[in-house]
């Protein structure tokens, strides 16, 4: 059996793209992803309700996070933060080039 070794920050998306995201594993139980956000905000009037937990970091840049109820969550390098399933949030605002690692638990 032969390990490969990929990096994070290859083949990373051109600028033009706003979010990009690309599964690094997947299985029954677990999804990670690496998303890579070009000073991206969800639509107006849209909100994440996800039917599974998801743990999310940021890798690079700065990220705000808004949660139903007005809660806004700043978050810079290394920060990361636990979404229970279906409590709705939406990106409010990312830098240029900002990369998350965000990885959804399935029960």
């Amino acid at each position: 059996m032969t390990i490969g070794v990929e990096n994070l920050f290859a083949n990373l998306p051109e600028l033009s793209e706003s979010e990009q995201s690309l599964s690094l594993f997947e299985n029954h139980a677990v999804q990670i992803e690496r998303i890579v956000s070009q000073s991206h905000s969800s639509p107006r009037g849209f909100w994440y309700d996800q039917d599974e937990d998801e743990w999310v970091m940021v890798v690079r840049g700065e990220a705000s996070l808004e949660f139903e109820g007005g809660e806004l969550v700043q978050m810079s390098a290394g920060d990361h933060v636990t979404i229970p399933r279906h409590v709705r949030h939406r990106v409010q605002r990312t830098d240029p080039n900002t990369i998350w690692l965000a990885v959804h638990i399935r029960c």
